[in-house]
C-alpha cells in the first residue's frame, strides 16, 4: 500500500469536503463548495488542489495557490489537512512537499500555511521550516438554545437590508467589501479590484446566503454589513462583518449583525460560527456580546523559499 498525491478530480469533491469537516468543524465546506471553488477560481491564483490517496481512499487535502490579489507579489498559500483517523501514513508530508514544489516553480518566495493550534501540529510545521505568526480564533454560538440580544431600531436615517435587495446591482455591496477588507488584519495583504472575480468568488459563491446577509443602509448606500453562509442544513457562519471608514463609531456592524443571527435563528439554524483574528479586539468584544465562545485556534506560519 502507497500512499500518492494527485491533483483533485471532480469526483473527489464529497471526500475532499468530507476531511475538511472532520480537520475544521468549525468552516463550513460542502462539496459544491469545494466544486465551485475549483471551477471559479481567479486564474492568476493557479488554484490547484491536491489530494493524498492510498488504494483509493482519500487520506488528506490540501489547498494550494498563489495570493493574486495581493499587492505584494510572490505570496502563496497551502493548506494541509489530514483524515484524523488517518494520521502517520506520510499523507501530510507527501502534500506539503507537492505543494511547495508547484508554487516554487511558479515563482512563489514566501509560503503561506494554517495549522490548528496543536502541539503535534505546530511541531510539524516547525520541522518543515515554517516558523509561527499571527493567529486567528474559531467562534460558536448555540443558536438554538442560547440567548440573543434583543432586535435593535435601526438609528433615525438607517434602513436594514438584505443582500437580495441588491441582487439587480451589487456593486455597491462589492465598494464595501472592498473598503472593509483592507482594515483585515491579516499576514497578506489583499485587494478587491476586480469585480468581475468578485462577482465569482464572493457573490455567486453556493454558501453565500443573499437572504442572510444583512445590510445597514444609509442615504441609499451599505454602510455596513454582516455576510451570512449557509451549508445547507442547520449551519450557519459569518464570514465578514465590517463598516465603511466614513460610518464607523454608530454600532453599525453590530446591529446588522444581530439582524442577521436573529433571522438566522428563525429560520432553523441552531449553530453559528465565526472567525477573528486574535488581535481584532473590537469584533472579539462583539461577538463575546452575542455570546460566542472560542472553540479552537489557528495559527498562521510563514516559510520564505530560497
Amino acid at each position: 500500500m502507497t500512499v500518492i498525491v494527485r491533483d483533485f478530480r471532480a469526483a473527489d469533491a464529497e471526500g475532499f469536503a468530507h476531511i475538511r469537516r472532520l480537520a475544521l468543524p468549525f468552516m463550513l465546506s460542502t462539496p459544491e463548495s469545494v466544486a465551485y471553488d475549483v471551477a471559479h477560481a481567479h486564474p492568476d491564483a493557479h488554484f490547484q488542489p491536491l489530494v493524498a490517496e492510498e488504494d483509493g481512499e482519500l487520506l488528506g487535502t490540501a489547498q494550494v495557490g498563489l495570493a493574486y490579489d495581493s499587492p505584494q507579489p510572490g505570496q502563496a498559500y497551502l493548506n494541509v489537512y489530514v483524515h484524523p483517523d488517518r494520521e502517520g501514513r506520510g499523507a501530510g508530508s507527501l502534500l506539503v512537499r507537492t505543494a511547495e514544489e508547484r508554487l516554487a516553480a511558479l515563482g512563489a518566495t514566501k509560503l503561506f500555511s494554517f495549522v490548528t493550534d496543536e502541539p503535534a501540529n505546530r511541531a510539524f510545521a516547525e520541522k518543515r521550516g515554517y516558523r509561527a505568526s499571527r493567529s486567528a480564533h474559531f467562534l460558536r454560538l448555540d443558536l438554538a438554545h442560547g440567548t440573543l440580544p434583543p432586535l435593535q431600531e435601526p438609528p433615525a436615517g438607517v434602513e436594514l437590508r438584505t443582500a437580495a435587495d441588491f441582487a439587480d446591482d451589487p456593486r455597491p455591496l462589492f465598494d464595501l467589501d472592498a473598503e472593509t477588507l483592507l482594515d483585515e488584519p491579516s499576514d497578506i495583504g489583499h485587494e478587491f479590484t476586480d469585480f468581475e472575480a468578485w462577482l465569482r468568488e464572493t457573490w455567486h459563491h453556493p454558501l453565500l446566503s443573499h437572504e442572510l446577509t444583512s445590510v445597514a443602509v444609509v442615504d441609499g448606500r451599505p454602510a455596513a454589513f454582516s455576510a451570512a453562509r449557509t451549508d445547507g442544513g442547520t449551519r450557519y457562519g459569518t464570514v465578514m462583518t465590517g463598516t465603511a471608514r466614513a460610518h464607523r463609531g454608530r454600532g453599525l456592524a453590530k446591529l446588522a449583525k444581530n439582524d442577521s443571527l436573529h433571522r438566522a435563528r428563525a429560520t432553523g439554524f441552531t449553530e453559528a460560527f465565526t472567525g477573528n483574528d486574535s488581535g481584532n479586539g473590537p469584533m472579539l468584544a462583539i461577538n463575546k456580546w452575542f455570546g460566542y465562545e472560542i472553540c479552537a485556534t489557528e495559527v498562521h506560519h510563514v516559510r520564505e523559499l530560497a
